[in-house]
């Protein structure tokens, strides 16, 4: 009876993509991760609301100014807990549960280590990091404070991403969504009590962050020491793997590499931004806080492209993945269509939300305009490369990303973008480099799977 028991919890909390309807299997799970990253870019956003109404503009560039900087981390984060998630998505789709119990607690190591490093490290430089990026004199000081106290928090996001990666690849992404729903309200009534009512500025935006944070790794921990499904591993107890480690860095390492290089191109068109001043900064600002609402959802359709496929290539059932990248290109570009109208139609009221003057709205709906009708390119990328990497071949989309995302934006900020003499050469950066690393990527795909996955009956 417990046997049975077990296994009707497994069904219930897991989510089998090797067998049933694909477009189904596949929108199901996106939904809660893509619910899940609104919320988060929700409670994001929540600092950016309130210190933008309650203390001002200054106040709002400052966190826009650390925004760009946090990202980079976080793209780090996400792509390194990619590497342990395609692992243990074809482990799981193979049955290899030795394998995989040893995955587990080598997931968990890596992150409390990454964790650690980066707290340590970013607490010491976040100002000489903020005036590199040309951080205005008149906000680098709140800004300093806020990326400080956040740098402090920093390891309860890792872990949290790691664990969240260890339930997404089992298709448990539900649970992920209900601690980021606490982690969000609770994020939200301390903005409003620190920053309104204790007047601690945005220093009370940052500590509501981490204790949220704090909030959600908590709970995502607790319940993987608990759980009877496959995925239980204790924190505490876990001894680490090291060949297991080497071999989910290997597999997460151009990911993170990847992303963490992205962002820094961002980091230097965020420099860009900042050089037009305080006006600028918290209009692009505010774009920004928006903009989330787009990519997360988008990177989400590309993590459950990685698993759908994870899942199936260890199945060895190679004709559902070629439907797998089909529907998740579909519904990435059906949600992408609605988001860029809606952004477009409704730009100055979007902005205004973060701050009343006209000045700061002019610089957001600017942004809007130049970005938004390309999110449909982005799409594309992410979720091809969604794809591709769930094959174990995380490689050739890190090459094409670096390539389009980082040296062609590099290029594009030193030279071209200076011809305009104005913020369009800075904004400008973004769609094309959506559009170069679109047409890339379709190349990559056509490659892999048509021509080389012919000749070697291989996709991986």
């Amino acid at each position: 009876m417990k046997t049975q028991n077990t296994q009707k919890e497994i069904a219930k909390n897991t989510m089998d993509m090797t067998n049933g309807s694909i477009f189904k299997s596949i929108l199901i799970f996106s939904i809660p991760l893509i619910l899940g990253n609104l919320l988060q870019q929700l409670y994001n956003t929540a600092d950016s609301l309130i210190v933008g109404n309650y203390v001002g503009k200054q106040a709002l560039a400052a966190v826009g100014s650390s925004g760009m900087l946090i990202y980079l981390l976080s793209c780090f984060f996400l792509g390194a807990a990619s590497g342990a998630g395609i692992l243990l998505a074809q482990y799981y789709g193979a049955k290899d549960f030795k394998n995989l119990d040893k995955a587990l607690k080598s997931t968990l190591f890596i992150g409390v280590v990454i964790g650690l490093i980066t707290t340590v490290l970013g607490v010491f430089s976040a100002k000489p990091l903020l005036i590199l990026i040309n951080t205005s004199d008149d906000v680098l000081n709140d800004a300093s404070i806020y990326l400080r106290l956040y740098f402090i928090g920093i390891i309860f996001n890792v872990i949290y991403n790691m664990a969240s990666g260890i339930l997404n690849a089992f298709g448990d992404s539900k649970r992920s969504l209900l601690y980021l729903a606490i982690a969000s309200i609770v994020n939200i009534i301390l903005d409003f009590v620190f920053v309104k009512f204790l007047n601690l500025g945005i220093a009370g935006a940052a500590i509501a962050t981490d204790i949220s944070q704090f909030i959600s790794s908590t709970l995502a921990l607790i319940y993987l020491a608990k759980t009877r499904l496959p995925y239980r591993v204790n924190i505490f107890k876990a001894k680490p793997d090291f060949d297991m480690c080497i071999r989910i860095l290997k597999i997460g390492l151009p990911t993170a590499i990847q992303n963490a290089v992205i962002a820094f191109s961002n980091v230097l068109i965020q420099a860009g931004v900042n050089s037009y001043g305080t006006n600028a900064t918290a209009g692009f600002a505010a774009y920004m806080k928006v903009d989330g609402f787009n990519i997360l959802p988008i990177l989400s359709f590309s993590l459950a492209a990685t698993t759908f496929v994870g899942q199936n290539i260890g199945a060895k059932k190679k004709d559902r993945v070629y439907k797998g990248m089909w529907a998740v290109l579909t519904m990435g570009i059906i949600y992408t269509g609605i988001i860029t109208t809606v952004m477009l139609c409704f730009s100055r009221q979007i902005i205004s939300l973060f701050s009343n003057d006209e000045n700061v709205i002019y610089y957001g709906i600017l942004s809007i305009k130049a970005l938004a009708p390309f999110y449909a390119c982005l799409c594309i990328c992410h979720s091809l490369a969604g794809t591709i990497r769930g094959t174990g071949n995380t490689f050739a989309p890190m090459v094409i990303m670096l390539l389009s995302l980082c040296l062609f934006r590099i290029f594009w900020i030193l030279t071209i973008a200076k011809r305009f003499n104005s913020m369009w050469g800075v904004l400008l950066t973004y769609p094309t480099s959506f559009v170069v690393c679109a047409v890339l990527m379709i190349a990559l795909t056509v490659y892999l799977f048509k021509i080389k996955g012919n000749k070697n009956s291989s996709i991986a």
